[in-house]
């Protein structure tokens, strides 16, 4: 009898247990038993010796440095800090073979589960180990958090995007301190796909989705002014067209889109026009996803052979900085076959072009 009481007690303590501590953001704390001493996250230190690149600022529709330079991004994404961490490749020397591909500029997903899991203290070292090398190498950064989902709902596509908007605000905020001074750092990608996925993730209009952003701009400059905030439109982060009547109401600002193969036939310039490259007019634009792949285990990747020098060369007369997914051998479209850093066929033509070998279109 003693047995059947303690085992369902035993249970419910299990599960109160493990309840508390996959509560996001809470991991951090389990060590703090004295709760009322408050440690915070240190700013991320800066050798005054130490290089310091020219901080990007939004001029017109441009990024420029500190002269007026203007700056047109080209980089990659590599896979989240966690999961390069786990592979046992999370070292400079990943960055050094970006490097020599010829981006100016990685983008930084950070997956809410692998937050949750390591707790914020942890990745933001993660992160600072990341913000270092690519100082020392000469690449911007972009911080991107990378959910998928309708955040006013708070309904997210997988477990591994599961955030809220509390969640979300506190997030730019401990990074907004942390990295404040620091030029490395140039861009908070605010919410990396936003969908309603036709309803199934409920409803979100464009004026709520608007005043969410905004929240988060508001929260980030309130910490530091001199970092570029990017705001995705709707259709996972491709559809930009509400900004033709209603755009963000914050200034210094840029807007992303995700223009894979797939969501668009060929030809493709007309839409892309109409979807988010009239936005270039105005102000800033950059793609921080496109890739493509042959095989056709997405077909929203697949290549039909004109993606990639279409897409190049409709940035070029645009002047639309880009970023590709995914440099990773495991993650599509791969940029890489194996951690040799073998590339694939996209990877062989987006590094030609981030090398100046791709001739444009006249």
């Amino acid at each position: 009898m003693k047995k059947n009481v303690l085992y369902p007690l035993l249970v419910l303590i299990f599960a109160i247990t493990n309840t508390v501590n996959g509560q996001p953001g809470l991991r951090s704390n389990e060590v703090k038993k004295e709760w009322w001493h408050i440690n915070k996250i240190k700013p991320y230190s800066t050798d005054l010796k130490s290089k310091k690149l020219s901080t990007v600022k939004v001029k017109g529709n441009s990024f420029v440095d500190e002269s007026g330079n203007v700056i047109v991004f080209k980089g990659v994404s590599i896979s989240d800090p966690d999961k390069l961490i786990k592979d046992g490749h999370w070292n400079k020397r990943h960055f050094e073979v970006i490097k020599s591909w010829g981006a100016n500029i990685i983008r930084i997903p950070v997956h809410p589960i692998a937050l949750h899991q390591r707790g914020i203290e942890e990745y933001v070292k993660i992160l600072d180990e990341a913000v270092t090398w690519c100082t020392d190498l000469n690449i911007y950064v972009i911080i991107d958090w990378h959910s998928i989902g309708n955040l006013h709902t708070e309904v997210l596509a997988h477990d591994m995007h599961n955030t809220t908007q509390k969640e979300t605000f506190n997030f730019w905020r401990t990074i907004a301190a942390h990295y404040k001074g620091n030029s490395t750092v140039a861009f908070y990608e605010l919410f990396n796909e936003p969908t309603t996925y036709d309803g199934q993730y409920g409803t979100c209009t464009w004026d709520e989705w608007k005043l969410l952003m905004e929240q988060v701009i508001d929260i980030i400059y309130a910490h530091d002014r001199n970092k570029i905030p990017l705001v995705a439109g709707f259709n996972w982060a491709y559809d930009l067209t509400p900004v033709r009547n209603n755009p963000i109401a914050r200034e210094g600002i840029a807007y992303v889109t995700h223009p894979y193969p797939g969501k668009r036939a060929v030809p493709r310039e007309p839409k892309w026009e109409e979807d988010f490259g009239f936005v270039a007019d105005k102000y800033p634009v950059i793609a921080t996803e496109i890739g493509f792949m042959k095989d056709d285990e997405d077909k929203n990747l697949v290549d039909d052979g004109v993606y990639g020098p279409s897409i190049m060369n409709y940035f070029h007369k645009k002047g639309i900085s880009w970023v590709v997914w995914v440099f990773d051998p495991v993650w599509v479209p791969q940029m890489i076959k194996s951690w040799n850093y073998e590339p694939t066929d996209q990877g062989i033509f987006f590094r030609n072009v981030m090398q100046g070998k791709f001739k444009y279109s006249k």
